[in-house]
């Protein structure tokens, strides 16, 4: 299968497709506090990195460039390449993946259980195979992906 490029309708639909799904998530009632302390972003001393789909990746190369990056930044210390490296604020903040969304350090309320978002999941994973998807993928990989697929 040809890889789409920026120019295809289906990418743009896509992009709103995921939007749709995180606005979605940010009207449930389901309480968490996140307060920017960027604890869950430091990769390498959580042990934890966050899983996308190709629909969120594209959704993040398009922040990512929209922010006038051409490329996902190299990060020695471990942390996510989408903080800041002075401000240490996510780059892409507004459209952050879905596991940064619903994966809260404790301070925060936990994270979500997947009983409450099972559906949203489901509904990624639905334009991760209409975009011939690679199912999920570490947060680094998967946006340097959308960086290509998005040319």
């Amino acid at each position: 299968m040809k890889s789409a490029r920026r120019s295809d309708p289906f990418h743009l639909q896509a992009i709103e497709d995921v939007r749709k799904i995180y606005a979605d998530l940010a009207a449930r009632p389901i309480e968490r506090n996140c307060t920017l302390q960027t604890e869950c972003c430091q990769f390498k001393l959580t042990g934890i990195v966050p899983f996308l789909t190709k629909g969120e990746a594209i959704v993040a190369a398009k922040a990512l460039r929209a922010a006038g990056r051409t490329k996902l930044p190299e990060r020695a210390d471990g942390a996510c390449p989408l903080l800041h490296p002075q401000t240490g604020r996510c780059i892409i903040y507004k459209d952050r993946p879905f596991a940064c969304r619903t994966h809260f350090c404790s301070g925060a309320g936990g994270p979500y259980q997947r009983s409450e978002v099972i559906d949203l999941i489901r509904r990624l994973e639905k334009i991760d195979a209409e975009l011939g998807g690679w199912g999920v993928s570490g947060l680094p990989a998967a946006v340097r992906e959308g960086m290509r697929e998005i040319g």
